[in-house]
């Protein structure tokens, strides 16, 4: 198997991983306060980290402050995620809330021209302006499909930008393990905290078993998707990431009986356009 053919597979593995872990902890909602629910998966994510010490990745703690306070920041920008995403999670379909998610991409291109100063060409500029009609045409301002939870999901979009381009500024020296048990470790203190408000609840055995997939099939992502950066052409990897999508879709209508509407499923034909002809320009420029 080629190298990209490899990394082709990983990333769309790491879509379906993420994608289950969303349907796990979908449907326990209602059964557990949010922030124990977040609290109780984070730390089973944290055990399975250290149960897997440097075997899916090199785990330590040694590296300088500069990269420590960009670790706690952007640690705090996957708080705000955890949270603004799952409120979104329980309170709209499954698709929808993908579908809003795969704008990341061309967030973090627009993020990165406008603070980081990176050349961006105004085809990808148009393509980014494109893209963002997409979300609206999925999220309807302004008509009777537009909440609340629309405006959650958009956080998320925005707080992930954020986390990564944090990311991007940290050190090649830094393990992407120890940065992942640090994400987990600062969601699983935050959520503890916050779970103070309200009072915990037992939880039954089947709720149990979803929180524990959740935890092993958000590993199976985080491995994926480390790995998918070590095997063959980014560029050509990344569109892959709108596979996402599909899963989303399928899982949705199986599990929750629910597919979006025309709208809907015409925003994300535009989103995920856009975001592969970025893509495709910037493997182009590259190899320019």
């Amino acid at each position: 198997m080629s190298p990209n053919a490899a990394g082709a597979l990983l990333m769309m593995a790491s879509m379906a991983f993420f994608t289950l872990n969303d349907t796990m902890l979908k449907l326990t909602a209602g059964e557990v306060p949010l922030f124990q629910l977040l609290c109780v998966r984070s730390l089973i994510t944290c055990g399975l980290i250290l149960a897997t010490r440097n075997r899916l990745g090199v785990l330590h703690f040694r590296f300088g402050r500069r990269d420590w306070g960009l670790i706690f920041l952007r640690a705090a920008a996957e708080v705000i995620v955890a949270y603004c995403f799952l409120k979104a999670l329980f309170n709209m379909p499954l698709a929808n809330l993908t579908a809003i998610m795969q704008v990341v991409p061309l967030a973090v291109t627009l993020a990165s021209a406008l603070i980081l100063r990176e050349t961006v060409g105004w085809r990808r500029m148009l393509a980014i302006a494109v893209g963002f009609f997409g979300v609206l045409l999925i999220v309807k301002p302004g008509a009777e499909g537009f909440n609340v939870w629309s405006l959650y999901a958009l956080f998320a979009v925005i707080g992930v930008t954020v986390r990564d381009l944090l990311t991007r500024g940290l050190s090649p020296g830094v393990p992407g393990m120890s940065v992942t048990f640090m994400t987990a470790a600062s969601v699983a203190v935050a959520a503890g905290l916050a779970s103070l408000t309200e009072d915990w609840v037992a939880i039954d055995w089947d709720t149990g078993l979803m929180i524990v997939g959740s935890a092993v099939f958000i590993m199976g992502g985080y491995f994926c998707s480390i790995q998918v950066m070590r095997v063959g052409d980014v560029s050509f990897n990344a569109p892959f990431r709108y596979t996402g999508l599909i899963w989303a879709l399928i899982i949705g209508w199986l599990v929750f009986g629910e597919w979006p509407g025309l709208l809907t499923q015409i925003g994300a034909v535009i989103v995920v356009t856009t975001g592969v002809f970025t893509f495709y320009r910037e493997r182009k420029l590259s190899g320019r």
